[in-house]
């Protein structure tokens, strides 16, 4: 029998003048504030890095004699102040939510309304900073972003997620180069955390139930700037070997850890926060990994307002909003039935309804025994808003949901889309970021996203711009080479291998980055289509080109795998083994690299498989241009003043044939424009067009594809919207969603009555501006009136195929028909603002100010 453990934590020893290290220490301010990271840097540079860029690591390292000369050291102590001060001011200033939304919406009990408003945000995954290893990829560091811009703005916003014991793996690559993974533990003592602390100060837990048991969850804090960020644990004695795992691996295990997963992070998150006593307003789930939390919200309303499970839906859904970033169903988390019946049969119970009828809420064919739970159609019928991440995957989303909404037009379907964006100066460089506060002012978490701010960049000479751009090449270039010869030393290479290793890339060529999570659908090897047109891409006498590739593939994933293998043996050629490299184990301190020093950055996804992609926004404020299939946000970015397109925004059938015409395009991009462009000098040396394209596409596209835009635009899109209908939905007793219910049942049992009886028009040729009246006949029936309903004409231009287009609505008002019961006539007028030729068809559909619309109730009578 093994001994009994003690644990005890032991914390640095700060001179009482240095306190604030610590409070700056634990606020993941610092890892977008350039100013506080060089704070922590300059206590000791070879503890910031061999710490992981860690300061709550570091501050239990460094050597108590430094402290002490710090504490008296004059010249440190006014920097020190200095930086202190900004960081009060950041997190006691006044904000953009203070300014627009304090008196109605404030997040604490002191509003004039008394409102205690808050956004919970729900995600599996949060790329913050690289030493708090909880993300994979795109989607959690689109999450940390979010927080950070949330931060900045002064949302009253917490957010949920898991601290995993082995987060996702670390990369290394075997001497075939294929990827080995690796789940080093991670001591959570060491990160910059705080575990939450219960009621006799020991940690914070609860304990969310199992089939035939409890697990118990500790809840841990990470400070982002002005939000917290609450993290679940379920590595405790209490829970048996099993249990302990939940929380191990990010995306690991089988589909029964999935579920628990989901569970913990749904049911367990909502928990959690209700027991710290916080009730949120508004639920976010960033995709549907959380989508549980919406039956939780549920079931507490059953508990607590005694409504049953239709009137407790309709409460809590209307403050749920729901982002999907899968542009696939496959991509969707599916469940069985019989693993569903383990975990939520005793559930269905509590929300007073069959087990049968949870399983068709996450069923898009209701009742279709053999159809899998789905995560994210429970996601969509517990939430009143729905988004996707750019504009062409919220048209791709509007098609999946299409069959669920039959009748309405695709672009009516109830999914908008908000474009994502990166946190700009999370991944500015710090010689950039000086250069714009010394020309355009200091950047703000408002002026971020005003194209007044970056319109200024053509106020940089072409000199500085460029010389600043250059020495972050430069820069990436080196770090490159060390960052190579380090793993290639730790690993046992050859000396002619590491000797290689010191002299890959130039830091003067023209460099492409190519870095992301290696999906075979993100087709990393495409650039080696035609190897030898290539190899004379890279090794051109007077345009040579290189090329920086990096990426993880899921560990179950032997193609993504066979993709970085291929591109590996490549780069091992003596020919082009300095032009083009690939670096293993990718994460956001090399990512930083890579943004801040490349030229352009290419992407060549299959479309339309890139939900939205954030990697090449990222090198947008640091100069770099991008070069990428129309596919994800650069299908809305494109401009060819700002950057390049690989192929015409066309959708293929044959992939092979996709693959031959979109390789050819790049290469020949590359070879005629790209390069010629890059190495066209003036007498100066400077490559004036290219400069201009950088500064174009600065102006351009930095304002727009930033979460300061994004977080603005979900608030005012959908959290305040969310939040103002929720509780009107909750007066008076939850009234307003009982009457809701009662309201959707009468015109569900009885819209079979509506038809439209017939259409006139008083003629069908009009001068433009001209009021022609258009005359319908509407049979309602007895159980449905005019405030019930909404009759418009759907109108637009047609084109030779009499297809309807740019289409808009335009109401017509009814009035009884005397001796008729439940007939009206409806009148208007046709749009006459535009010549050509027009039509339109009339349609009935149901109208209430308190419902989201066709979301609730997609019923909907045309004209036949």
């Amino acid at each position: 029998m093994p001994p009994k453990l003690h644990t005890y934590t032991v914390v640095p020893s700060l001179p009482e003048r240095l306190q604030p290290l610590k409070e700056m220490a634990y606020n993941l301010r610092w890892a977008w504030d350039h100013e506080t990271r060089e704070l922590f840097r300059g206590l000791d540079k070879g503890l910031w890095e061999s710490s992981g860029h860690n300061p709550a690591k570091m501050l239990g390292l460094v050597a108590q004699e430094r402290l002490t000369g710090l504490a008296a050291d004059d010249t440190f102590l006014a920097r020190f102040d200095a930086v202190y001060a900004a960081f009060r001011t950041y997190i006691d200033g006044e904000t953009w939510w203070s300014r627009k939304y304090g008196a109605e919406l404030r997040g604490d009990s002191q509003a004039t309304s008394g409102a205690d408003f808050k956004i919970a945000y729900f995600s599996a995954e949060f790329g913050i900073t690289e030493c708090l290893p909880i993300y994979s990829g795109g989607l959690g560091v689109l999450a940390g972003d979010h927080l950070k811009s949330a931060s900045d703005l002064g949302l009253p916003l917490v957010a949920v997620g898991f601290l995993y014991q082995r987060g996702y793996f670390r990369q290394t690559l075997n001497a075939d180069g294929w990827q080995l993974e690796n789940y080093p533990q991670t001591d959570f003592y060491g990160l910059p955390i705080e575990p939450v602390a219960g009621a006799d100060s020991g940690p914070f837990t609860i304990q969310v139930a199992f089939p035939g048991r409890e697990v118990h969850v500790q809840v841990w804090k990470a400070q982002v700037g002005r939000i917290p960020l609450f993290l679940l644990d379920t590595n405790l004695p209490e829970n048996d070997e099993a249990d302990r795992h939940i929380a191990g691996n990010l995306y690991g295990g089988d589909n029964e850890t999935r579920i628990q997963q989901e569970i913990v992070l749904g049911i367990g998150g909502i928990h959690a926060l209700s027991a710290m006593g916080i009730t949120p307003t508004v639920c976010h789930m960033n995709e549907g990994h959380s989508a549980f939390l919406s039956l939780e919200r549920v079931r507490r309303l059953i508990d607590t307002a005694g409504l049953d499970f239709a009137q407790a839906t309709e409460a809590a859904a209307a403050g749920n909003l729901f982002t999907t970033h899968t542009p696939v169903p496959a991509g969707f988390d599916l469940f069985p039935a019989d693993l569903m019946r383990k975990y939520f049969e005793a559930y269905a119970a509590t929300l007073g309804i069959s087990f049968a009828d949870l399983l068709d809420r996450g069923r898009v064919n209701q009742g279709n025994a053999d159809e899998k739970f789905n995560m994210a159609v429970l996601a969509f019928r517990q939430a009143r808003y729905i988004n996707g991440v750019s504009r062409l995957h919220g048209k791709v989303s509007r098609e999946m949901v299409q069959p669920s909404v039959a009748g309405y037009p695709l672009d009516e379907v109830p999914v908008g889309y908000v474009t994502n964006g990166i946190h700009t100066t999370s991944f500015l460089s710090r010689e950039m970021a000086e250069l714009l506060e010394t020309t355009l002012g200091a950047m703000t978490a408002e002026n971020q996203s005003s194209p007044a701010y970056w319109a200024k960049v053509d106020d940089i000479p072409d000199a500085t711009l460029w010389g600043v751009h250059e020495a972050r090449r430069s820069k990436m270039v080196d770090w490159s080479r060390n960052y190579l010869v380090s793993r290639m030393t730790r690993r046992g290479a050859g000396e002619r291998e590491v000797s290689n290793a010191r002299e890959i890339l130039d830091p003067g060529v023209l460099t492409i980055g190519f870095a992301r999570r290696f999906a075979t659908y993100k087709r990393g090897d495409l650039l080696l289509h035609d190897t030898e047109r290539l190899k004379r891409i890279l090794n051109d006498p007077g345009k040579p080109v290189q090329f920086v590739f990096a990426g993880k593939a899921h560990p179950r994933d032997d193609a993504g795998k066979e993709l970085i293998r291929r591109i590996v043996h490549f780069a091992r050629g003596e020919d082009v083994c300095r032009r083009i490299v690939f670096l293993d184990d990718y994460d956001m301190a090399m990512a930083r690299y890579l943004v801040q020093g490349v030229d352009v950055w290419l992407n060549n996804p299959r479309r339309p498989m890139e939900a939205s992609g954030t990697s090449g926004m990222k090198v947008i404020a640091n100069g770099g241009l991008n070069f990428s299939v129309l596919d994800g946000w650069w299908a809305e970015g494109y401009d060819a003043r700002v950057g390049w397109e690989i192929g015409r925004g066309e959708d293929y059938a044959d992939y092979g044939y996709q693959d031959y015409v979109e390789s050819r395009d790049i290469y020949d991009t590359l070879e005629r424009e790209i390069a010629p462009l890059f190495y066209d000098r003036g007498a100066d040396g400077l490559p004036h067009g290219w400069i201009a394209k950088m500064k174009a596409s600065m102006k351009a596209l930095a304002p727009v594809y930033t979460t300061a835009r994004m977080v603005a635009e979900y608030t005012e899109k959908y959290y305040v919207p969310a939040a103002r209908r929720a509780r009107l939905l909750a007066q008076d007793d939850f009234g307003r969603a009982k009457s809701l219910i009662v309201w959707k049942a009468r015109l569900r049992d009885h819209w079979g009555d509506v038809r439209i009886e017939g259409v006139t028009t008083e003629r069908d040729k009009l001068s433009a501006g001209e009021n022609v009246a258009v005359r319908a006949m509407i049979h309602l029936g007895a159980s449905i009136t005019p405030d019930d309903v909404a009759v418009q004409l759907y109108t637009g231009p047609v084109d030779a195929d009499r297809n309807l287009l740019e289409t808009g609505t335009s109401p017509l008002v009814g009035e009884p028909v005397t001796g008729h019961t439940g007939i009206y006539l409806y009148s208007g007028f046709l749009p006459s603002e535009r010549s050509g030729q027009q039509g339109f068809a009339l349609r009935v559909i149901p109208s209430n100010p308190d419902a989201v619309l066709p979301q609730e109730l997609p019923l909907i009578t045309w004209e036949s």
